[in-house]
Formats: C-alpha cells, structure tokens, sequence
C-alpha cells in the first residue's frame, strides 16, 4: 500500500444550516400530515352558517400569533370573495390604542376578553391561536365567549394548555416547537379561505 493510498478520505461534513432546513421541513410535514379533513369540514360549516346568521369571526393570539390572526382577517374579509360575499371578521390585537388601554387599566390578561364582551354575542365564533394554550388573555377570552353562547375554536400546539378543554373544536399539535404551531395556524386558515372560497363562490 502506498502512503497515498493511506490516506482516508474524510466524508463531507453536513452543513448545520441545510441540516437544519431538512428537519425543519420534515416535522413540518409530519405534523401537518396529522391534519384531519373532517374537522377542516366541519369547521367550514360552522362558519358558513355564522355567516348566514349574521355572526361575526373574532380572532385572537399574542405575539406571532397576533400577526397571523391579522392576516387570517384579511383572508377572511377579503380573500373568500373578491366581490364582498365574505365574512364579517376582526382580529382582536389589530388595534393598538384599544389593546393598551385595556392593558393599563385592566390589565394584559384581559385585553380580548374585554372586547368580545363589548362586541361580541352568540352568532359569533371566536378562534384563538395560541402556541401553548395557557396565556392568560387567551383562557380568559375562552371564558368570556362562553358566558356569552359563542361557539369557540383553537388552534393549539404544545400539549394543548388550559385552552384544549375549553374549546367546542379544537386542532390540535403535539409538537413542542412554536414556530412549527404558528405556522400551522396560517397553514389551516389559508385552507379554510380556499374551502369558503370554494363554497361561497355561486353564491
């Protein structure tokens, strides 16, 4: 054997970052894989009939989950129906000057629960988004739309949190990864969109 055949060619390293793409998109994909079309469906037609009663969707989250009810609302108000044939929807955490307000004289915990008891009633649906289902604003809204007879829905992750048993339909992930919950939570209101999209559109 010759020095030059000695040498072991060492393998070529994974880069950390393509590495961690891969794993990001895996458990994306498996946990998304776990989504259930029934629910999506039924969801759907509670909606639907929210609309046809005049109801209106409240949506609300903290942090990331703040900014993606926002742009679910803007989904939701405009891209259903170009035309107008949408839902009436707001997202609780859009206004600034509301939400610290409430936060200073109230309180943080109580700034979607105060909201919803000003506006809200029971045609109306809210849907919260929350990583770990337990802030304090989130379970304090929940209760605060069940005083009031509104059906509730989340999209959790994590183990559910308070938030899981409370809620009349839940999505739920278990998956201990926040950025993996939020992206669910833009991933099934981009789904519902294009299922009222498809439901409203000959109306």
């Amino acid at each position: 054997m010759t020095k030059q055949q000695s040498i072991i060619t060492p393998l070529p390293s994974i880069d950390p970052i393509v590495s961690l793409t891969e794993s990001y998109v895996e458990t994306l994909h498996r946990v998304l894989s776990k989504l259930d079309g029934v629910k999506v469906k039924c969801l759907v037609n509670t909606l639907i009939t929210m609309k046809n009663n005049g109801g209106t969707l409240y949506l609300c989250g903290n942090g990331g989950s703040a900014a993606n009810a926002i742009h679910l609302a803007n989904d939701f108000t405009f891209g259903i129906s170009p035309q107008g044939n949408a839902l009436k929807v707001e997202a609780l955490a859009a206004n600034s000057s509301v939400l610290t307000c409430l936060g200073n004289d109230i309180g943080y915990d109580n700034i979607f629960a105060h909201q919803l008891k000003v506006k809200a009633n029971h045609l109306d649906i809210l849907l919260v988004l929350s990583g770990s289902g337990n802030s304090g604003n989130i379970i304090n809204a929940i209760e605060q739309a069940q005083s009031l007879g509104m059906t509730t829905v989340g999209i959790l992750g994590f183990d559910g949190g308070k938030a899981k048993p409370l809620l009349d339909q839940v999505f739920h992930f278990d998956i201990q990864d926040m950025q993996i919950s939020e992206d669910t939570q833009v991933v099934i209101g981009h789904i519902l969109m294009k299922a009222l999209y498809q439901e409203l559109k000959d109306d």
